[in-house]
């Protein structure tokens, strides 16, 4: 049964509302998928924290056009498509290899993906999965940070050590 106007109405504005709260939106070409498959790579999504589904392209262009920033993308919305929607920058496209890997398909296929307004084309699904996520980022500037400390006390710590030896030394000479 086809839409109506206040269901595509509803749509576009839940999906306008998607597009402007994630930073990050992947488009794929789910086709040739079997009901099993697909149900097992949503289940993948859906644990991971990312949101996907299928839109409509017409409802996803609307979406787009009202907002900026999407005009790469426009480009993509062809044949079937589903959005993901995520917090994180790998997260899909880990979900989308690791599938791939598993299963042993061909599908779904990275359309492109846009990330903190950036536009990556449909060859970039390997680099976007080996993308670190935001916590590994940020751990990664955590130790770098401690490492010049650890060495300054490492070395505050031996020389203390050097002279804790020499006063010991001095003290025994003292004494005999």
């Amino acid at each position: 049964m086809p839409l109506t106007r206040q269901q595509k109405a509803e749509i576009i504005a839940e999906v306008q509302g998607k597009l402007d709260a994630s930073p990050i939106i992947y488009l794929t070409d789910f086709q040739g998928l079997s009901v099993g498959q697909a149900n097992e790579l949503r289940g993948r999504f859906q644990a991971a924290g990312v949101e996907f589904r299928v839109v409509k392209n017409t409802l996803l262009r609307l979406a787009m056009e009202r907002l900026d920033g999407y005009d790469d993308l426009l480009e993509h919305l062809s044949g079937p498509t589903a959005v993901a929607f995520s917090e994180e920058p790998a997260a899909p496209a880990r979900i989308i290899k690791d599938f791939l890997e598993d299963e042993g398909a061909d599908r779904p296929e990275l359309k492109a993906a846009y990330i903190d307004g950036a536009f990556y084309p449909a060859d970039a699904l390997d680099t976007l999965a080996a993308l670190k996520s935001k916590d590994e980022l940020v751990g990664d500037i955590v130790g770098l940070l401690l490492s010049p400390m650890k060495t300054i006390a490492g070395g505050i710590a031996g020389q203390g050590q050097q002279l804790a030896g020499i006063v010991k030394t001095l003290a025994e000479r003292e004494d005999a």
